[in-house]
């Protein structure tokens, strides 16, 4: 049975499981595409493997849209600029403003520099909250570190990691957010404020205890330079939300949005890599082994029995424990012990075709061993071969997820095995942080399905008995 690329692909296509395939796996390649082209190619281990760059993130913090189905929670607030306000001869103003009508107060402040330059003085910085009721409240006050032994100007500061400050344990703001309000309410006590200092700032006493004030609040972040020429690159400041994103966050606060889209073509990888690879070895030894016979057919089989015989996990558990958890680690075993069955069974199917009439009439014209291999036995299994090479890929996918889970990922990588894991091994299924676990086990599921469908698209292409009109 002889059938062209464009022949296999229109009987893909007619089917509706087939078709269903095809646009389901489109999509995924098209988004798996969108984040190769997007994302930095060390974006594991430089971004999503530093704590760092979190820490201005909510923590475990649900989805954005659940505000729609329930209480509405404070959103997230990131606000940054890059250049001043206005200036006003040595002082440079920055400033950012949001609006604010939430019924619960950010669940924590941020206030943060990055970019700083100097020619000779380092620059001052204070910021200021601006209530809406006209109240300002002195957050934060700083002076920028000086010159070094040997430095020459300009001198630069926090080019590679922004200073950031925790503003809701700053002692100045607590002290300063406690004289402003018990001037306004002799009632407030101190360790009330200092206990919510969140509700605090954005709120009022009222009726025994702080309630949030809504309206437009306003930081300032006044930058007192020596020279003109000095600036700062970045100013940030960061109102904690209690939702974030489309997929929320995890425990240290990593956007999962961000995460789940960074595996996508990780698990295409994995899938089509893993698939085509042992598809390919065990198609090639099958081959071999079903039209050589003798002593080649018998190594060949044994082999099979042998590596299909040994046990894959505490192996792999052995290289890792010496090697390291890696990506490539896992991938070569999935290859290296994925073929003894794919093997035996090629080798049955050659057996059946080395006398056949096709056959016998190319080697009785002198046709080489391996042309007789490549034009005339090949190209009637390669239906079945393409089916099993689809149908693999997704447990080469699971496989991955679930040596992942077990903890022998790699752990750089944001796979979503590894997102899995992360969320078991620090409780989410217990503490019912369902956006960390069921997001990348759908998933999985979804790849799986993808391949799937194709897989039964391709049914009436291996058994021809099912194709339509006979």
């Amino acid at each position: 049975m002889r059938l062209e690329l464009r022949t296999v692909l229109r009987e893909l296509w007619a089917t509706g499981a087939g078709r269903a395939g095809l646009l389901l796996f489109g999509l995924l390649v098209l988004v798996a595409l969108y984040v190769v082209l997007t994302y930095p190619p060390d974006f594991g281990p430089r971004r999503w493997s530093n704590p760092a760059l979190w820490g201005d993130y909510p923590k475990a913090a649900p989805p954005a849209w659940t505000n729609l189905l329930g209480p509405k929670r404070p959103e997230h607030r990131i606000l940054e600029a890059h250049s001043p306000a206005r200036e006003d001869g040595n002082l440079k103003v920055y400033e950012l403003a949001f609006d604010f009508q939430n019924d619960q107060p950010p669940t924590f402040l941020s206030f943060s520099l990055a970019d700083v330059t100097y020619q000779a003085r380092p620059p001052t910085v204070e910021a200021v909250l601006i209530r809406p009721d006209g109240g300002r409240i002195p957050l934060y006050r700083t002076v920028i570190s000086g010159p070094f032994a040997g430095e020459s100007p300009p001198y630069r500061r926090h080019q590679d990691e922004a200073l950031r400050v925790a503003l809701d344990t700053e002692q100045n703001a607590i002290e300063a957010t406690y004289d402003y309000l018990v001037r306004q309410t002799p009632d407030v006590s101190y360790d009330e404020v200092q206990r919510q200092l969140p509700l605090a700032l954005f709120g009022r006493w009222g009726d025994g205890g702080f309630v949030t004030l809504k309206g437009t609040y306003r930081l300032e972040a006044t930058v007192s330079v020596d020279d003109p020429r000095d600036s700062v690159g970045l100013v940030r400041f960061v109102a904690g939300g209690a939702v974030y994103g489309a997929m929320g966050t995890d425990a240290q606060g990593r956007d999962l949005t961000q995460g789940l889209l960074f595996g996508l073509p990780i698990a295409l990888l994995i899938g089509l890599a893993v698939a085509t690879l042992s598809t390919l070895l065990g198609t090639a030894l099958g081959l071999i082994s079903g039209y050589a016979g003798g002593r080649t057919d018998l190594l060949i089989q044994r082999a099979a029995d042998i590596v299909n015989n040994v046990p894959v996990l505490p192996l792999l558990i052995f290289m890792v424990f010496v090697l390291g958890a890696r990506l490539w680690l896992i991938l070569l075993v999935l290859v290296l012990f994925s073929w003894p069955g794919l093997t035996i069974l090629v080798r049955s199917m050659v057996l059946s075709l080395r006398t056949s009439p096709e056959v016998e009439a190319a080697r009785a014209l002198g046709a080489s061993r391996s042309r007789i291999i490549v034009h005339h036995v090949f190209p009637h299994i390669a239906p079945f071969i393409f089916a099993t090479l689809i149908f693999s890929a997704p447990s080469a996918i699971l496989a991955e997820a679930g040596l992942s889970f077990l903890g022998l990922g790699d752990p750089t990588l944001p796979t979503w095995g590894q997102i899995l894991e992360q969320g078991f091994r620090t409780g989410a299924v217990y503490l019912g942080y369902w956006w960390w676990i069921l997001p990348p086990g759908l998933l999985i599921v979804l790849t799986a399905i993808a391949f799937m469908l194709i897989s039964l698209g391709l049914e009436p292409i291996v058994n021809p008995r099912l194709r339509r009109g006979q």
